[in-house]
């Protein structure tokens, strides 16, 4: 390929917003010379390569955006840690066909058995299939709602928590809701409904959410578009972060 040629080509990928293309250029047409593709395979090569570069960049920046504390994923949970969790469940979950048909998932359980974890996991394996996350506490959530509507921006902040194909809410009940705040958290779930998914984890059964938020009517309606189309896991097992702590004091009382 002449130089006249190749400069050519990589002006054009970049006008064309292909970075990857025009810096890679020398080194899919040696592939294409050493596997002898013909012109067909080598645009096909070309193309397969952009399309997963661009899709790592977007994964990435979705990442960047989700406000999601961490990145794990399911293979980094220990599920023999939780011998009554179904694995097959939570891997159902992960074919992400609650999020295409726009429903729920809830997480449900005592502190520490990993709801966060498993939440984070399918949040981060929606975001690579190209869906678009928020992850934040409710505690926030309505922290941020009750700020925004203070300054008349309630409406616009709103849109924050509507906007993403999958959202995720995290430690609904370890902190009690007035009225007014429960209102808020129902006017985002409403607004949701059948439009797109919301992923929560919570230390409370349903049957608690009464005292969550403070009014047994508002509880009802927000678990009646919450619960309408939502796959629901309980993990009833011991605490992770326990599991590890006892096992740090263990240590130092054998050393000492």
């Amino acid at each position: 390929m002449s130089q006249l040629v190749t400069a050519r080509i990589r002006s054009t990928a970049a006008k064309l917003g292909l970075p990857h293309l025009a810096e890679s250029l020398n080194q899919y047409a040696e592939r294409a010379e050493e596997g002898k593709l013909g012109y067909l395979d080598f645009l096909d090569l070309v193309m397969a390569e952009e399309l997963a570069v661009r899709d790592d960049r977007r994964f990435r920046q979705g990442l960047r955006l989700s406000k999601l504390p961490h990145h794990k994923t399911l293979d980094d949970y220990d599920f023999s840690f939780q011998p009554e969790l179904d694995p097959r469940k939570v891997k159902d979950l992960a074919t992400l066909s609650f999020v295409e048909a726009k429903a729920n998932a809830a997480l449900l359980g005592p502190p520490g058995v990993g709801k966060t974890h498993l939440a984070v996991a399918l949040a981060v394996a929606a975001c690579r299939a190209g869906f678009s996350i928020y992850f934040t506490t409710l505690d926030d959530m309505v922290r941020q709602l009750k700020t925004a509507e203070a300054a008349g921006r309630l409406t616009s902040k709103l849109r924050s928590y509507l906007r993403p194909s999958v959202l995720v809410v995290d430690e609904v009940g370890y902190q009690p809701l007035e009225r007014a705040e429960a209102n808020l958290v129902f006017q985002v779930i409403s607004k949701r409904y059948e439009k797109g998914s919301i992923i929560l984890t919570s230390n409370k059964t349903f049957s608690e959410w009464g005292q969550v938020f403070g009014d047994e009517v508002l509880a009802t309606a927000i678990l009646d578009r919450l619960l309408h189309h939502c796959d629901v896991i309980a993990i009833n097992g011991p605490s992770y972060r326990l599991k590890n702590r006892l096992a740090a004091i263990e240590r130092e009382t054998e050393v000492a």
